[in-house]
């Protein structure tokens, strides 16, 4: 699910919050002792205007899309969390990212590990817990975007980008994608079908066609399922069964693993009769795509990365 709808303290955890409060506040008074050198501006964000300061040196991710709009502004996070399923950065984000520190995952941020990296700002997803963010707004101004996960990808990192101080360079960054979208839209045939579907050990579902992917293939001229357009604000569908599979059949099928294993996934999915009979499949237009990026991913770097796959799969 690209973006969670709760965001938890571990269990673990939940006997030291008071004490990391207890931290946090005494390294929030230490920090307003000092002289202020550097301007602020406030941000209006999903618990209400938040002061931050321009140009943050320290600053801690605790979302892929946050974490993306950083690597790709040019700036590298303090820490950051683990990719959903994993206890690592996102791979498509490695190879961008130096030194960051590891604090916790997307569902379980390690608040003792965020307070040592000493942040000065934290980006945090949208449906944090008022609790958390109590918490987290003690160690440092925390910005957390209430724009829905089916809202324009560009929206939603654009305050990511403003709390960062990079406002020109996300609107540059943004300009090379829809300057790519448009150079890429003569060369793909446009009016085919798309659809994107995660693929579990439980069965497959439909991702949304209004997440990140969904906006770049229709940007293109493709158009999708019903299915995935009638989800409404939903990111994805409930398990499909194998008997409701045709409802996901498109001509062209982006199978999303949230492992390397795609290929085998895909070998695996084709020893069930209703995949088989899939038009997508019967045509060798059945594609295994890195879910991290297809299913998850919100930012530049993502629409950069599905771009390319694109790019090697549907231009004429």
């Amino acid at each position: 699910m690209p973006f969670p709808s709760s965001f938890a303290a571990p269990q673990r955890e939940r006997r030291t919050l008071s004490g990391l409060m207890s931290a946090a506040i005494f390294l929030a008074a230490g920090l307003l002792s000092m002289p202020s050198v550097a301007q602020q501006k406030t941000l209006d964000t999903a618990f209400g205007p938040v002061a931050v300061k321009a140009d943050p040196q320290r600053v801690i991710t605790l979302d892929e899309g946050a974490l993306d709009t950083a690597l790709a502004l040019d700036v590298q996070p303090v820490g950051s969390v683990a990719a959903r399923g994993g206890t690592d950065l996102p791979a498509y984000l490695q190879p961008h990212a130096k030194g960051v520190t590891i604090v916790g995952a997307t569902r379980e941020p390690n608040l003792e590990a965020i307070l040592s990296q000493r942040p000065d700002l934290i980006l945090a997803p949208p449906g944090l817990e008022k609790r958390v963010y109590d918490i987290l707004s003690k160690i440092a101004p925390t910005v957390v975007s209430s724009v829905p996960a089916t809202a324009p990808w560009q929206e939603r990192n654009a305050l990511y980008a403003a709390a960062l101080d990079k406002e020109d360079e996300f609107k540059a960054r943004l300009a090379e994608v829809d300057a790519r979208i448009a150079s890429l839209r003569d060369r793909v045939e446009p009016g085919q079908s798309f659809s994107v579907v995660r693929w579990n050990p439980q069965g497959p579902m439909i991702m949304s066609s209004q997440l990140i992917t969904g906006q770049i293939l229709t940007a293109l001229g493709l158009k999708s399922t019903d299915i995935a357009a009638k989800l409404g604000e939903r990111p994805h569908s409930d398990i499909l069964s194998l008997e409701n599979l045709g409802a996901v059949d498109a001509d062209w099928l982006f199978m999303a693993t949230l492992n390397a294993q795609g290929e085998a996934t895909l070998a695996s999915a084709r020893q069930q009769p209703a995949f088989t009979r899939l038009n997508a499949v019967r045509n060798e237009r059945a594609v295994p795509v890195d879910g991290q990026v297809w299913s998850s991913g919100t930012g530049i770097l993502a629409a950069e990365h599905i771009l390319d796959d694109i790019e090697r799969t549907l231009v004429k």
